[in-house]
């Protein structure tokens, strides 16, 4: 129904939500992290939408690039993984990372995804190996060595800093804000404590 809005970023909203505004209408988005951290108020951007119809209510999720869409309405069609599951996984791991760690059938890294635990990770590299086998997904960015399994994310990273963050007493979108705010000046951050002492200098000069 809804697949693409190029529109303004109009308002940011926590946890990973955006209203986008096009042609005098305004758009609730929710987004995994990595596609919510390229967003930028008030700027111009293009989002990949899946329409959401469930009985309470009607939804948009977002995502920046197409190939994550896809991957997100291959997870939904799993029984046991909704929509905010599908996000979690999105948000900790890329589309690219998500069917490496399934073709390696490497249980350990989807339970290190919040809400998974071993048996739902048993089933999921099961049910998954078919419905990603057909999916192409942007994999120039991965190294194919064991090394590289391991590392975490850039999804995972952000989300470890944000509740670093607020279990250190600062506010969600003040968190959010301040990684933003880290992470526009360029730098690329392989762990987390790089990018929390990269925040933490953002915030001492808020």
């Amino acid at each position: 129904m809804i697949g693409l809005i190029t529109g303004q970023v109009q308002y940011l909203m926590a946890p990973t939500a955006c209203i986008m505004t096009t042609s005098g209408v305004g758009y609730d988005i929710e987004l995994p992290l990595p596609s919510f951290c390229q967003l930028h108020l008030n700027e111009q951007a293009s989002i990949w939408t899946h329409f959401h119809v469930r009985e309470d209510a009607q939804l948009l999720y977002g995502f920046i690039d197409r190939k994550e869409r896809d991957v997100f309405r291959q997870l939904i069609k799993i029984n046991g993984v909704g929509a905010k599951m599908a996000l979690a996984m999105l948000s900790a791991m890329s589309g690219a990372e998500l069917k490496m760690h399934v073709e390696q059938e490497s249980e350990t890294a989807l339970t290190r995804i919040p809400g998974i635990g071993k048996k739902t990770a048993q089933r999921l590299l099961i049910e998954l190996k078919d419905k990603l086998k057909n999916i192409e997904v942007d994999s120039s960015a991965l190294e194919l060595t064991p090394q590289r399994a391991t590392v975490s994310h850039e999804g995972s990273i952000i989300a470890e800093v944000e509740g670093a963050l607020m279990s250190l007493g600062y506010k969600e979108k003040e968190a959010q804000q301040a990684i933003k705010a880290a992470k526009s000046k360029g730098d690329t951050f392989s762990d987390t404590q790089g990018l929390l002492k990269a925040t933490l200098q953002q915030l001492s000069g808020f």
